[in-house]
């Protein structure tokens, strides 16, 4: 298939899976507004559509709570109770914190944010929309960085924690396996295509568990330093953070804001990364309850790649594992999302093994940062091969190439307009 007709059908897809104020991830089984899924959409839609760019964080921030925490689901009114845990589990309505008439969840997701509103500044064709955008989310975001460094450096030491498997975006991951394990035994049914379903091999039942913790301490910060039992400091989230930082940095004289506040924070997160987070090689996730670095090595593990102050010797180290059997060199396709030698490692489970689009996308854009022209090349023409062969796909076999998941996935789809747009093909 030719880029154009693989870009037509990508629009295809977004046109599909857009509700006339929000993309959807896909049909069906997502009938909701995702957190990193919109701002993925709106990175892809950056080179081709301002506006609706643009709409797309403008929708997701108007769930921003008032303590800054954006959340990782903005539930559609019309579809409320279509996907468990829904707004009568999370009951964001009866926090003073939440936006008036608008149902979310309590917990958050990467803060990818600022770095997908400066993607959008940089490549927008409507110069004065992106910018009337950057004015009016600029103080929102500020914000969301505040609450992260105030509310959940749980650990002391500058990174955020994420408090919850989903706050990662990589919900099945084996990095929260120990964490999980060490919970209590709890028995929940995890209800997906509105029908109960046991996962006797999963963690679902403790995820749902925590969420109801979290929920009745009335999302306290104080609860989730003293007693919440699941901390992590996931070095994807911190990278990302990181390198949103950088972001607002850029994006602070349009705004009329002094940049030097972000650039400061984010040297503490890279000092943070590199005493907590750093070990044989790679960055490694933090359980913050065990006292311990996680052992298995994931996609997450690239995740301060983002930051173009890292420091030399260290890319060198995470490229030699990028690119060796562990992850690349010995699978057909980019990027394994647990190393292959892992015994966790499973190709057909959610983050267990499957390629992901998202992660290739920005784990390109860390190789690009970098000057890493060759490994940019692989990771761009690499995921195109992928959606030309199997389609816009949730996730994708990284052996064969094999598509897997919900089919017209939204981001899938959206980034790979922004691949077509940079020549990737």
């Amino acid at each position: 298939m030719d880029d154009a007709a693989l870009g037509r059908e990508a629009w295809s897809v977004l046109e599909a899976n857009w509700t006339g104020s929000v993309t959807v991830p896909a049909p069906g089984l997502y009938p909701h507004q995702w957190n990193w899924d919109s701002t993925f959409v709106a990175i892809g839609l950056a080179r081709w559509d301002t506006r609706r760019a643009g709409a797309e964080l403008v929708s997701l921030l108007a769930g921003q709570w008032r303590t800054g925490m954006v959340p990782h689901i903005v539930f559609r009114p019309a579809h409320a109770e279509a996907y468990f845990p829904g707004p009568s589990v999370w009951r964001s309505q009866d926090h003073p914190d939440s936006p008036n008439g608008v149902c979310t969840s309590g917990l958050t997701q990467p803060p990818l944010h600022a770095l997908a509103l400066w993607w959008v500044w940089r490549h927008a064709a409507d110069h004065d929309t992106a910018t009337a955008l950057v004015r009016r989310l600029y103080p929102m975001l500020v914000a969301q960085h505040d609450y992260l460094a105030a509310t959940r450096d749980l650990g002391g030491g500058g990174l955020a924690a994420i408090v919850h498997p989903w706050e990662s975006g990589m919900d099945d991951s084996p990095a929260w396996d120990a964490p999980l394990a060490a919970l209590a035994p709890v028995r929940y049914a995890y209800r997906r295509d509105g029908l109960p379903e046991r996962h006797p091999d999963s963690h679902h039942d403790r995820y749902v568990w925590l969420a109801l913790r979290y929920r009745d301490s009335g999302y306290d910060p104080a609860y989730l330093r003293q007693e919440h039992p699941f901390a992590v400091e996931d070095p994807m989230f911190n990278g990302i953070w990181l390198a949103s930082c950088q972001a607002l940095a850029e994006l602070a004289p349009v705004a009329g804001a002094d940049p030097g506040p972000h650039r400061e924070r984010a040297e503490r997160i890279r000092a943070a990364l590199l005493d907590r987070l750093w070990t044989d090689g790679a960055f490694h996730a933090r359980d913050l309850r065990g006292g311990r670095l996680v052992p298995v090595c994931t996609v997450g593990s690239f995740g301060p790649l983002l930051d173009p102050g890292l420091p030399a010797e260290r890319v060198a180290e995470l490229v030699r594992v990028l690119e060796s059997p562990r992850f690349m060199g010995a699978a057909g396709y980019p990027v394994p999302s647990c190393e292959i030698r892992a015994q966790e490692f499973d190709r057909s489970r959610y983050w267990r093994g499957p390629s992901w689009v998202n992660t290739n996308w920005l784990l390109r854009r860390a190789a690009t940062v970098h000057g890493l022209t060759a490994l940019a090349q692989v990771l761009g023409t690499c995921t195109l091969r992928l959606v030309r062969q199997a389609g816009f796909r949730e996730c994708f076999d990284p052996f064969d190439g094999s598509g897997r998941g919900s089919r017209d996935f939204s981001w899938s789809a959206a980034l790979t307009l922004d691949l077509l747009a940079d020549g990737a093909g």
